[in-house]
């Protein structure tokens, strides 16, 4: 981390100068290990914050202007807190406008500021890189103005820019587990409630390791959009026999069972999916929470069967990933993460066999697609926080 922060503090003080107290705040990436667009449905889901993040050093300015460059993006943008819209050629830094954006709505007052961002999540990658710069740019703002901005707070406005200012309508677990993610743990999150519980997840013999197949996904432009919209249509076909419901979340699977007809096919499998994902979700704490990393891999398997049937949100890299991470030995569980349509995968692999996996599914993937995809051993990081400089 070091050394990443040493060159931000860098790049920002050629940028803004020297004079005056830089800050650096930091919001993590994610993977989800199960528990795939259940979040805005109301339901159950499983992410870890990992060790790829967002970094974003921050100073106050005498002006009512954001001050916005990026050692990741060329260009710069400058725009006043009193004129923020989205704008198409801003780009990346749309994402920090929108949590200004969305602050100031709130009645929270922002000052000028320059910002400097720099990231090591893969763009594109299902990891969370947009909620990170969201979270760390909420962590900064509030801490540079001043503002007394209850922790459980920067989620809901992080998603709130999302969903509002970007056009994205994802759920809330992203942001969510960027700003509370814990150390050697997973997050169990009521995405209703936004009650959670932080699970060990520190076996010294197994690993999370995530495969990239170098497949951006451009989910604003792809059919996430669409998945949400069929699954509120079965909310609203099944809520004409079961009285109560609001979403998914409140269905069973028996329920499901007995009332599925009712749907058409293709709404039919959307339903199916996060119905049963759920299950799986609970069935998933409980395996951890008793040891069973075995039977938690059996279900991520089966998430991710359903992901690519039911939800069709996979696409042939990803089943490859996951085809090629299940012939090496020790893999107890593989299945995609994110949003879908290109991305990563995540898989628990035993310590032995990482240096194998990570050599065979790159040969395999290489050879298949003839694109080189990254793989790597993440551990489970803290969330959103200042860097002590």
């Amino acid at each position: 981390m070091n050394h990443r922060v040493e060159a931000l503090l860098r790049e920002f003080r050629a940028r803004f100068g020297s004079r005056g107290a830089v800050r650096v705040f930091q919001a993590p990436g994610r993977v989800n290990l199960i528990g795939e667009h259940t979040d805005y449905n109301g339901g159950f889901v499983f992410p870890g914050a990992i060790d790829r993040s967002i970094l974003v050093a921050v100073r106050r300015n005498s002006k009512k202007v954001l001050n916005l460059r990026s050692i990741n993006f060329p260009g710069a943008v400058t725009v006043p807190l009193d004129e923020i819209e989205y704008e198409v050629r801003h780009g990346w830094a749309n994402y920090p406008k929108g949590v200004a954006r969305m602050l100031q709505n709130q009645g929270y007052e922002l000052v000028g500021m320059d910002m400097v961002f720099e990231g090591d999540i893969p763009l594109g990658g299902g990891l969370s890189s947009s909620a990170a710069m969201e979270v760390a740019t909420c962590t900064a703002m509030a801490s540079i103005a001043g503002v007394r901005l209850p922790r459980k707070s920067v989620p809901l406005i992080a998603q709130r820019a999302e969903n509002e200012f970007i056009g994205m309508k994802c759920g809330i677990m992203d942001q969510f587990i960027s700003t509370f993610g814990k150390k050697n743990h997973a997050l169990f999150l009521d995405c209703r409630t936004l009650e959670f519980e932080h699970i060990p997840l520190d076996d010294p013999d197994y690993r999370i390791v995530i495969s990239n197949t170098k497949k951006k996904h451009e989910l604003v432009n792809s059919e996430y959009n669409a998945r949400r919209e069929q699954c509120e249509r079965g909310v609203r076909i099944l809520a004409r026999h079961v009285p109560g419901v609001r979403q998914l979340r409140d269905i069973t699977s028996q329920v499901f069972r007995k009332y599925r007809l009712e749907l058409m096919p293709l709404i039919r499998k959307r339903c199916e999916h996060v119905i049963y994902e759920n299950e799986r979700v609970l069935e998933a704490k409980k395996c951890l929470t008793a040891g069973d990393l075995p039977k938690f891999g059996k279900l991520m398997d089966q998430s991710h069967v359903s992901l690519r049937d039911l939800y069709e949100v996979s696409c042939p890299e990803l089943d490859a990933m996951v085809d090629f991470a299940h012939e090496v030995p020790g893999v107890l569980g593989s299945r995609m993460t994110g949003g879908g349509f290109g991305g990563c995968t995540v898989s628990l692999v035993h310590k032995d066999h990482t240096d194998e996996f990570v050599t065979q599914v790159s040969e395999k993937y290489r050879r298949r697609f003839n694109i080189e995809p990254e793989i790597y051993v993440c551990r489970l990081e803290n969330g959103a926080r200042e860097i002590s400089l």
